[in-house]
């Protein structure tokens, strides 16, 4: 069955950096794009980022210059590195798969709390 585990949050000061994991399985992950999701207390699920197949990447305006998301196909992980961190990017991050540009993001996983402060 289709699994998304996130790990890597935790409490970090502002100005500082986080590295979350996501490992997947149950599925074949090198044909999906992957995406980063944030959903803070009271707010909006928001995609924060996404990485294509091929490689190719799109951010949210919050987190551009900041975030970097990557893949590694062969550990069938996908990554998000987050660089200068702020009190509003306090939030549970998850991430998802998707087949193509056309379909849904499904199969979350269970989320892990970045907690950043000020």
């Amino acid at each position: 069955q289709v699994q998304l585990v996130e790990s890597g949050g935790g409490l970090v000061q502002a100005g500082g950096s986080l590295r979350l994991s996501c490992a997947a399985s149950g599925f074949t992950f090198s044909t999906y794009t992957m995406g980063w999701f944030r959903q803070a207390p009271g707010k909006e699920r928001e995609l924060v980022a996404s990485i294509r197949r091929g490689g190719n990447t799109d951010y949210a305006d919050s987190v551009k210059g900041r975030f970097t998301i990557s893949r590694d196909n062969a550990k069938n992980t996908v990554y998000l590195q987050m660089n200068s961190l702020k009190s509003e990017d306090t939030a549970v991050y998850s991430c998802a798969r998707r087949l193509g540009s056309g379909a849904p993001f499904n199969s979350w996983g269970q989320g892990t709390q970045v907690t950043v402060s000020s």
